[in-house]
């Protein structure tokens, strides 16, 4: 069931969105629901604030008066997080809830993707996408946190960096 689960997003009252996160998550306790509503979540960004007193970190809502919902699509699901008191609704049309596209949900930041890289920094490799596609150059950084990769290209007789998606560079052997 978990591979069909999608992320919903769930509209609630200004303030109440921890309120609606815990409501959903006991309710899914409650229920033994587990297994259709699997994560809910708030997306939080952390801001450093210049107050009178200094300066001072604080976790912000990205989205407020929303809570992400992972969960299988279902009458019973839509109706036990549409009931959860403080939800006005789901993100869509009319009451049809559309899920987040993977593209979203990478751009939010929501599920984090274990990337597993076969190279590593010096290795030569070989670019498969993009503009300098079938390019050879050497890795000089990875940063799996950015899911970037820095390669040294040689182009016009220069070496030249360029900062690629992880994927987009092969090893050569």
């Amino acid at each position: 069931m978990a591979d069909v689960a999608k992320w919903y997003v769930a509209h609630t009252y200004s303030g109440y969105e921890n309120a609606v996160a815990a409501s959903i998550e006991k309710a899914v306790e409650n229920r033994g629901m587990q297994e259709l509503i699997l994560e809910v979540s708030i997306p939080l960004e952390t801001v450093t604030e210049i107050t009178d007193a200094g300066p001072k970190t604080v976790e912000r809502k990205i989205f407020p008066s929303y809570v992400l919902v992972k969960m299988v699509m279902t009458d019973e699901t839509w109706h036990l997080v549409r009931n959860v008191r403080g939800v006005t609704g789901f993100v869509g049309s009319g009451n049809k809830a559309i899920p987040l596209t993977e593209e979203e949900i990478a751009s939010l930041g929501v599920e984090k993707r274990e990337v597993v890289v076969h190279y590593q920094v010096g290795d030569n490799v070989k670019i498969t996408d993009g503009a300098l596609e079938s390019f050879f150059g050497t890795i000089e950084e990875i940063d799996l946190e950015r899911c970037k990769v820095r390669v040294v290209v040689s182009m016009f007789g220069r070496e030249t960096p360029v900062e690629l998606e992880l994927d987009q560079v092969e090893p050569v052997s």
